[in-house]
């Protein structure tokens, strides 16, 4: 669906080191439900401190390719423009819930069920579209008829939810709507938002085309001025025909920055907001500390040489040799003008400073199960079991003074309705258990196998491919046993006496795998007070959470030799088990290499040896991701509030297509079964929120038994804003509130932050 947030998931996010992007202790439920893992961080305030007028620049990365949100490359400018000047009939709040718009809405509701659910939408009588018309019924219809699905020539990029739609109607008037479905559909509050006007949806060509560079027509608080894709400024005007609360600023200008542009962009002052990396936000909080402080620098260029460094570069640089006294003298002089331009880069931002929150979209390991050693689901397993999900969510979020809580849904995040843990159907971390579970699959202690040459999922070579980068330790560029590009973590690192500790005796239980599915339903048929129902799926024996059924018990980790450091590597049939890693070499993703780095040490515990290959950031996901070049990624999914719209083609189980190829949707796992499947077109026709939830918990927990997607942690959101900005910054879940931005009145100071949902 294309509401805000969800509109994103036809492209997952590619977590780089921003991570993209405020800090309160991390929780589940609670008392009163469940609660964001951490505050949104927006500078609050009231509307009467807020000044009117001036203009607002507001970085984004680029300039988008369409202003059609319907669209396939529709993006996250797509959503800030269309935000300012559409209807939303439903907007999200800091917990990610759909909340009716009353600057359009007087009310929607369900009113028949039977024999078909019918949708009456009351329309703001003051809401008119710019050219005076007021917005109704036309509208609703004209869009239903363009992403319904059967008008090929609408190059749609979805039509879930209209597809189910059997008519729209005019009701009293034109400010009334009734929509009947021929389907039940549950997630009925994610159609309409945004909603265009029925002179865009009204024609395949002005869908197609008109729509992607410009919007005549608006009815949101501000309307569209002027793109310049030459500047990269996209220019927004107050709505002269408004309704609601008048926007503060007279302008909000997005302006195309790329990441890597940030800094040099706040440093001349030419945007006001911007989500920036974390080694910008340290430079930032760093600048507001060192304002008005005397002296040199104690970070930046030089500030880590020592005495003895300055003592040998001076003597060097004094030498009698002169090609050496040369070369150190340029460097010394390079460092001087670094020192210089890098003081002043400080000083210019320290004019910023940093709102954090987590942003709505999370990190997730995924694990390729079309072919190789991961289409086993033992395998599979046993890498999910190695895992140790706190330490990687410290690895990105404790250095931010952010809450670093492992995610534990694949549907929800923690303060979302829909969020529960369910990872106990796949089990804790357990590297004994890991272990076992890799013998039972065939893998074991192989002393001089020899390396598959083509280690990835669908053969592709591990020394990489002709024209790009090959396999390389993901930023250990310097680590003994580099040869020549490719990196085998653990190879040749002079840890001796840890690789050749013996694998765990003892085989897994038969019968492990259904008793994993058995749990799967435990977890998902747990009540509200955590009890589990005792029923024919309930598994027998032992508390609800446990793993394996009784039989033979894996070892226990301080029983076994060698348990303490890595073990042995492991092979079958010959072959060493080596799983290519597959990470962006790019700027701005060392976060993602250093938890690719971490998941590498934790694997190796377990006898799992990673081949890192990096890759250029640009076709990261498209080259390797989405086409199943990898045994091994990092990438992201952003939130939903429409689990069941958004989750079925993430978790879909792959189906062959009519030319033989297998269509995965957006499962670039390749895994899934038909029962997931069953469970997501259950919830999506459930009215009742109570059973609606149960069945998308028991989608979830599913999820996490046949181990492909392992949920790591929420991304984090930081954005740089002069101190004046109010009412923007890290929003968390919740979607903008345009009109409201602004710039404070002087002297005027922000209310505190509410931080109790982050309890």
């Amino acid at each position: 669906m294309f509401h805000d947030g969800a509109r994103r998931r036809s492209v997952a996010l590619l977590t780089t080191g921003v991570l993209a992007l405020p800090a309160v202790a991390a929780c589940g439920a609670s008392e009163e439900g469940n609660v964001p893992a951490a505050a949104q961080d927006l500078a609050p305030a009231p509307r009467d401190l807020v000044a009117n007028g001036s203009t607002l620049t507001w970085a984004i990365d680029a300039v988008p390719g369409t202003l059609n949100a319907y669209q396939a490359d529709a993006d996250t400018g797509t959503t800030r423009v269309t935000g300012a000047v559409l209807p939303a009939l439903f907007t999200l709040d800091d917990k990610g819930r759909p909340q009716a718009n009353p600057d359009y809405l007087e009310s929607a509701e369900v009113v028949e069920r039977e024999p078909r659910q019918v949708v009456v939408y009351r329309l703001n009588q003051k809401a008119v579209w710019s050219d005076g018309r007021e917005v109704g019924a036309p509208d609703f219809a004209a869009q239903w008829r363009a992403l319904r699905g059967k008008d090929p020539a609408y190059w749609t990029a979805r039509n879930a939810g209209y597809d189910r739609i059997a008519k729209v109607e005019r009701g009293k008037d034109d400010l009334e709507v009734r929509v009947t479905f021929d389907k039940p559909y549950a997630e009925w509050r994610s159609l309409f938002t945004p909603l265009y006007p029925k002179d865009v949806m009204g024609t395949p060509d002005s869908f197609n085309d008109s729509a992607r560079t410009t919007l005549k027509n608006t009815a949101g608080p501000f309307s569209l001025k002027k793109i310049d894709r030459k500047s990269g400024d996209i220019t927004l005007v107050r709505n002269p025909r408004w309704w609601g609360d008048q926007p503060k600023l007279d302008q909000l200008v997005f302006r195309k920055v790329a990441p890597k542009n940030r800094t040099k962009a706040l440093t001349a002052g030419r945007v006001d907001l911007a989500q920036v990396a974390p080694g910008e936000a340290e430079r930032i909080s760093l600048a507001r500390r060192d304002k008005g402080a005397e002296g040199p620098l104690a970070h930046g260029p030089g500030a880590g040489r020592t005495p003895a460094d300055a003592l040998m570069s001076w003597a060097i640089a004094n030498g009698t040799e002169q090609e050496a006294a040369e070369s150190e003298q340029l460097a010394r002089e390079q460092t001087r003008e670094a020192v210089v331009a890098y003081a002043a880069e400080q000083k210019s931002l320290a004019a910023y400073e940093v709102r954090k929150a987590l942003e709505p979209s999370f990190t997730q390991l995924a694990l390729n199960g079309a072919d190789g050693p991961l289409a086993d689901e033992r395998v599979r397993r046993a890498v999910a079991r190695a895992l140790d999900r706190k330490e990687l969510a410290e690895t990105v979020l404790k250095p931010l003074g952010l809450p670093a809580q492992p995610v534990g849904s694949h549907l929800a995040l923690a303060g979302q309705d829909a969020y529960e843990d369910a990872s106990d159907a796949l089990g804790s971390q357990d590297t004994a258990e890991a272990r076992a579970l890799l013998a039972e699959a065939g893998w074991k202690p192989g002393q001089g196998a020899a390396r598959p040459k083509n280690a990835g999922a669908s053969g592709e070579p591990a020394g990489g491919e002709e024209g790009e980068e090959g396999v390389e330790d993901s930023g250990n560029e310097d680590r003994p046993g580099d040869d020549g590009g490719e990196y085998i973590v653990g190879e040749d690192d002079g840890k001796s006496g840890e690789r050749g500790g013996p694998m765990l005796p003892g085989a897994v239980a038969a019968g492990q795998g259904a008793a994993l599915w058995r749990q799967a339903d435990v977890v998902a048929r747990q009540d509200g007070d955590g009890k589990a129902e005792q029923g024919a799926h309930a598994q027998q024996g032992g508390p609800p959470g446990a793993y394996a059924p009784k039989g033979t018990a894996a070892p226990k980790e301080s029983e076994s030799p060698g348990a303490e450091g890595a073990a042995g590597p492991l092979a079958k049939d010959g072959l060493e088990l080596t799983l290519r890693f597959v990470v962006p070499s790019g700027a701005g993703s060392e976060q993602l290499r250093a938890v690719a780095d971490k998941i590498a040490e934790q694997l190796e515990k377990i006898g799992v040896t990673t081949a890192m290959k990096k890759v250029p950031s640009s076709g990261y996901f498209t080259d390797h991701v989405a086409s199943g070049q990898y045994d091994m990624a990092l990438y992201s999914w952003p939130g939903t509030a429409y689990p069941a719209t958004d989750g079925r083609p993430i978790h879909a189980k792959p189906v062959p297509a009519a030319d033989g190829s297998l269509n995965v949707a957006q499962n670039y796992t390749r895994v899934g079964t038909d029962r997931i499947d069953q469970l997501f077109d259950q919830a999506v026709g459930e009215l009742d929120d109570g059973a609606r939830k149960k069945l998308i918990k028991e989608a979830d927990a599913r999820i996490w038994a046949v181990a492909g997607a392992i949920p790591l942690y929420q991304r984090p959101e930081l954005v740089a804003a002069r101190p004046s900005v109010a009412n923007a910054g890290a929003f968390g879940f919740a979607t903008p509130r345009y009109q409201d931005i602004g710039f404070l009145k002087k002297g005027a100071k922000p209310g505190k932050q509410d931080r109790k949902s982050g309890s």
